[in-house]
Formats: structure tokens, sequence, C-alpha cells
């Protein structure tokens, strides 16, 4: 097999999955812009997310947000997806709109409300079991604003023993991913603040607990891919939330701030045998002005583009300049796979597996837009609602 053709086979095989709340309505700190055409509700949703997937032929997978998709038949629900070609993907709890998690969820001083987090998080599990879901994905807003607010690790003693309460309730095909971000909404001490906190409770948890990366969750100037490396090479990294981050939030369109980050970290994900389905490739992202669906096709083309040059990288080439500590000869090797043009590789694979090798030219002439604007009036459109 070429070069060329074994990359295109594995492009064949990956799949990004596309989250449900990147459908609905989102904003800045000031303000949550609406658009037309946007769900009202989790099947609505879908059919978007069917949309992504049917001219990128790489989002089969739709993850859900509780209670922002609550319904009252988890497994009607995924018999819809499946109707249009897609399956529910993780759980995303939700233990930070509530006015009793002004002080924390499963950190929080006060037991009940401490019970009260655990308890949703065990019906998220529940609603895995509805789903068949495999992961269940856990990130905290807990965290102190300043010093002496509370006892830091009697924080990390509430949150070990409030992980291995659902850890214990997990079936054996599923799993918890475990995400961290190093500040917000606390800003003196975040209680899960970075991959070695996560890893830490991983590790002491069991083989189903794994860390999540959300490449928009790191300080300016982190170098993502040794962390990636680091959580492979343990056998700890079980999904990406991939973004960007161009303020102090994330949730921006995946290898838009800098998509050489993007192509070195799926370079360390290849190169240490991530490029499997046990690790979960997923979006995390908010389309606060653009319009959703072609941002959230877009950003799965960029991920594809970023896979593409990674698996270009001549590694025999790479070893070689390496083992000579040849430093300019490797950095070479690298960049050249890098400023590859892949857009007529990946239009290939497209053409080859059926689909419109421009998927968001695809998209616009299908008039899905023009429809679902004029369908979808009345109602309460999803959103975060900040």
């Amino acid at each position: 097999m070429t070069e060329f053709a074994a990359v295109k086979a594995a492009l064949k095989t990956q799949a990004v999955e596309t989250p449900s709340w990147a459908y609905g309505n989102s904003g800045t700190r000031f303000k949550v812009f609406a658009q037309p055409g946007v769900p009202r509700t989790p099947r609505e949703k879908l059919d978007d997310a069917a949309k992504v997937h049917e001219f990128t032929g790489a989002a089969p997978t739709v993850a859900l947000h509780i209670p922002w998709d609550t319904t009252d038949d988890y497994a009607a629900l995924a018999k819809y997806a499946e109707e249009r070609g897609l399956k529910l993907g993780a759980i995303n709890s939700n233990t930070f709109q509530d006015d009793d998690y002004r002080l924390g969820s499963v950190c929080h001083p006060d037991a009940a409300v401490r019970r009260k987090a655990v308890d949703h998080l065990l019906a998220c599990v529940d609603i895995m079991d509805a789903t068949g879901s495999r992961d269940l994905k856990l990130w905290f807003a807990d965290g102190t604003n300043y010093p002496g607010q509370d006892d830091l690790r009697a924080r990390q003693d509430r949150l070990a023993e409030a992980l291995a309460q659902v850890y214990a309730r997990l079936g054996d095909d599923q799993r918890m991913l475990l995400e961290y971000k190093f500040f917000e909404p606390a800003f003196y001490a975040t209680d899960v603040p970075d991959w070695g906190t996560a890893y830490a409770h991983c590790l002491k948890l069991g083989p189903k607990a794994q860390v999540v990366v959300d490449t928009g969750h790191h300080a300016p100037g982190t170098n993502i891919e040794f962390i990636v490396a680091t959580l492979l090479r343990e056998n700890k990294l079980g999904a990406f939330d991939f973004n960007s981050r161009f303020y102090a939030d994330d949730d921006l369109m995946v290898g838009a701030a800098d998509p050489f980050q993007l192509f070195r970290i799926m370079y360390e994900v290849i190169r240490g045998g991530g490029f499997t389905p046990d690790v979960a490739f997923m979006l995390d992202q908010c389309h606060n002005i653009e319009a959703k669906i072609p941002a959230i096709i877009r950003s799965v083309m960029n991920v594809q583009e970023a896979t593409a040059k990674a698996l270009l990288v001549d590694r025999a080439a790479l070893a070689e300049a390496q083992r000579s500590g040849d430093v300019l000869a490797a950095n070479a090797v690298i960049m050249d796979a890098y400023s590859t043009d892949v857009r007529a590789l990946l239009a290939e694979v497209r053409t080859e597996l059926g689909l419109d090798p421009d998927p968001v030219a695809a998209y616009r002439r299908s008039g899905w837009a023009e429809r679902i604007a004029v369908e979808r009036v009345g109602g309460t459109q999803a959103g975060w609602g900040a």
C-alpha cells in the first residue's frame, strides 16, 4: 500500500463526536445570540447532527448534556438517532447551573449538596444504560475564590469520595471521563485544575476512569502534546474536547487559534497509538456569532486536515534524525508534513466514500438552513441561557 493510500485508509476510519449544545444558542458572558432555525428539542438537535454526518461522513455520534437534553424516554431518543444514522455518545453531567452549587457540587462543604450532585451523576449513568452510551463525561466548576474560603485538601477528599461512588455504579463497558480546567469560574483554586490532578484521581479509581484533554483548558504556552503523549504512555487518555482558545474560556472552532498545535497533538496521538476508538475525538464548542451547522462541519474538517498531516509525517526519517542528533533535519520532517496541502487528498477520501468533496458547499446547497428557519418557529430555542 502506498503512503497516500495508507493515509486515506486511516482517514476513512476517523470519527468525530459532535456536541448537542453546539447546535443551540450560545454567547459571551454578556449576551446569548439567537439564530433562526435553532433546535428546540433534543430530536431537532439530532436532525441537525445528522446533516453534519451526512456531508462529512465522519460525525456518527452525538454527545448529550443533562439536563439540557432531558427527555421522557432516552431509549426512544437513541432509536430516533439510529434512524438518522447516528448513535448517542458521551453523557455530559451538569453540576454548575443550580443555586445549591454556589460553593461547589461534589466538593461542597455541605454533605446534602454533595449528595444532590452525586445523585445527578448516578442519574446520568442510568441514562447511559438507556441510550447505550459508553462514556460519562465529568467537568466540575468546583473551586474557591478566596484564600481560607475552604480546606483545599478536604475538597480533594470529597471529590475522591464522590468519584468513587459513581465509579462503582459504572457497567462493565462504561467509562468515566474526567475533565480539567486550570481556572474559571473559581479564580483562587480550582478543584480539578490540571491533567495531573485528573490523572491522580483516575489512577486511584481504576481502568474505567480516563482523563479528558480539552484543548482550550490550558494556560498560554502549555505544551498540550506533551500532556497527550504522557497520558497515552500511561494508558489514561480517554478523550479530547476539541476547540480553540482566544480568550479566558474555550469553545471556539478547533484549529482556529493554532492549527499547528492541533497538528502536533494529532501527531502524538498517532505516534502514541491513540488513533483508535478507545480515544474519543469530541468537539466541545459553542458557535456564538457564526452559523452553527457549517461551523461544526468546518470543525470536523479541521480535525481531519490535522490528522491527515500527522499521518504524513515520515516517522522513519524523523527517528533517524533524532538518533543522530540532527535537530534541523528532525524539525524539517515535522514541518514538511505540516506544510503539505491535504485538501485534495481529503476530497479524494470523501469522493471514494460517496460524499461531496466540499462538505460546507454541499450543506449550503442542500437548503437545510432555509428549511429549518421556516419550520422551527415558535417554542423555546435550545441554549445555555447565560
